[in-house]
């Protein structure tokens, strides 16, 4: 019995210094390739991104909100876009001084270009002049919008139109602007910076969840007829973000909101969401959803569970109804 007990013993301890030879010359030689493939896959991603990213001229509507330093930083030769000449200007300012203290840092003065996107007209001018001044377009991010909070009984419809005009026809417009070139070329990027509104509709949004809507299938319809073309269309869907688009939404009757909402006050920060585009049109992603658990949640929940979600709407909108009323 002892002899077998010995035996056995022996068996144990020459199966275990088998398995710990198959850990230390295979297991973990295969591990260590593993990530060493994995980190050679990231760095070529990040080289190629950055190639891509480099020289591209990249246009931009509503730069002042923090896309403008993010592919400034990459590179590209800017267009910065937008209703304010003075805050455009006090970009370009901004974006200098980071080029005269930052190595590696794109060195190309950015062109400015003033108009309003609910302007169809000034629209088709400024597209005119971007191709007119660089002669093409690499990039276009449709980004520029604004929000609206309000009761839709309540709501005039110049309201609806206004907001629809700015996130929806504004862009569109610039759009079909640009694409012709593009189209020529063989060659570009479209980018739509919709909303998770564009996927759920939370009450008292109705204009803006309207635009964000038709904005998310205007440019999945876009993205497949341009690929026969080569152009690459990506649609990014953020959630809050810290930024004052709810300070200067309108409300019913057109009016400014002014408040920053609690929840736009804790999202995410403005350079945050601009890396997450930056990374997402450098990868020429299809489609990208950045936004917190609760929202990402929930735009699940509408597609898979939608009489839950209308019932959990439903109590949203009598909750801030009646904190509103109190």
């Amino acid at each position: 019995m002892v002899c077998f007990l010995s035996s056995c013993g022996s068996r144990k301890t020459v199966q275990k210094g088998k398995l710990m030879d198959l850990t230390s010359t295979v297991i973990i030689p295969l591990l260590f390739g593993s990530l060493g493939i994995f980190a050679l896959f990231r760095l070529l991603q990040w080289m190629r991104m950055r190639a891509y990213l480099q020289e591209a001229v990249v246009v931009i509507t509503g730069a002042t909100s923090g896309l403008g330093k993010a592919f400034h930083a990459a590179g590209s030769k800017l267009v910065l876009c937008g209703r304010d000449s003075e805050k455009l200007k006090a970009l370009v300012q901004q974006l200098s001084t980071m080029t005269n203290h930052r190595k590696n840092v794109s060195t190309h003065k950015p062109h400015t270009v003033v108009f309003d996107l609910s302007d169809t007209k000034t629209v088709l001018n400024a597209a005119e002049e971007i191709l007119k001044y660089l002669g093409h377009v690499d990039i276009l991010i449709n980004n520029a919008g604004i929000s609206f909070r309000g009761t839709i009984v309540d709501t005039g419809l110049d309201v609806d139109k206004k907001v629809m005009e700015t996130n929806y026809f504004g862009p569109i417009a610039l759009t079909k602007a640009l694409l012709p070139s593009m189209i020529k070329r063989r060659q570009g990027h479209i980018v739509a910076i919709s909303s998770v509104q564009g996927k759920i509709s939370i009450p008292f949004r109705s204009a803006y969840a309207a635009s964000k809507h038709a904005t998310q299938a205007f440019f999945d319809c876009l993205r497949a007829e341009v690929e026969q073309y080569d152009i690459d269309v990506t649609v990014v869907s953020p959630g809050y973000i810290q930024t004052n688009l709810s300070l200067n939404a309108v409300t019913a009757d057109g009016s400014r909101y002014g408040v920053m909402d609690k929840n736009t006050a804790e999202g995410q920060t403005a350079a945050e969401v601009a890396q997450v585009v930056l990374n997402a049109v450098g990868r020429k992603k299809k489609e990208v959803l950045v936004a917190g658990l609760t929202p990402s949640l929930a735009v699940y929940l509408r597609n898979l569970f939608p009489r839950l979600f209308f019932t959990l709407m439903a109590a949203r909108a009598k909750k801030e109804r009646k904190a509103k009323d109190s």
